[in-house]
């Protein structure tokens, strides 16, 4: 973990930060302000960067990469809610403001950056900059129709149905993500995704 003003990428970062789908309606000064309290983490495929049923919470700003937001029961059985790639951010503030415990597990499809700070001290920002707050609370609000929506997806429409709408929504992730992976969020076997693929369906 390294704070932004030591890294040796650090004019990069500035400029993946101001870019940042939560960040990007904020002035200078608010930046600044910002900057000191983040640091930046580079992530290995794989790796978790909140595990499910944990108090403990941090914002995460992604940099580079992608991650998804799993959720898993004692038989671990999992399922995939949603993935997020740079330029977007991961949270768990509902359950933070609720005082629950994480209700998922965030973690790297790929190797990965983010700047992170824990989630106390980004709302007491937020709470300093209404404009700001305003912003990534309709953002977390965005999260949650998505994730109602692919919830739904998956009881209403058959697999091909499922894949044409994953690759009209998220063009962009198609390439980037592991096979197994889209699968998984598609509630698909690996084999069954191949197949609709060879014999033309998707």
């Amino acid at each position: 973990m390294t704070s932004i003003e030591k890294h040796p990428e650090r004019n990069v970062i500035r400029v993946q930060l101001a870019h940042n789908v939560a960040l990007k309606g904020m002035t200078a000064a608010q930046m600044q302000e910002l900057e000191p309290m983040l640091t930046i983490v580079d992530c290995q495929k794989g790796e978790a960067l909140l595990n499910q049923g944990v108090h403990e919470m941090e914002q995460y700003f992604i940099l580079d990469g992608i991650l998804k937001r799993v959720v898993g029961n004692q038989e671990a059985k999992e399922m995939i809610l949603r993935f997020a790639e740079e330029g977007q951010m991961e949270t768990s503030y509902a359950a933070w403001r609720l005082g629950t415990p994480a209700p998922y597990s965030i973690v790297c499809v790929t190797r990965a950056r983010v700047a992170k700070l824990p989630l106390r001290e980004w709302v007491v920002f937020l709470e300093r900059h209404p404009g700001v707050k305003q912003a990534f609370e309709y953002e977390v609000m965005h999260h949650m129709s998505e994730i109602m929506a692919h919830t739904i997806t998956l009881h209403l429409l058959d697999a091909p149905g499922r894949v044409k709408r994953f690759l009209r929504k998220h063009p962009e992730l198609e390439e980037r993500l592991p096979k197994k992976e889209l699968a998984s969020y598609l509630n698909l076997s690996a084999e069954t995704l191949s197949r609709l693929k060879a014999k033309g369906k998707i």
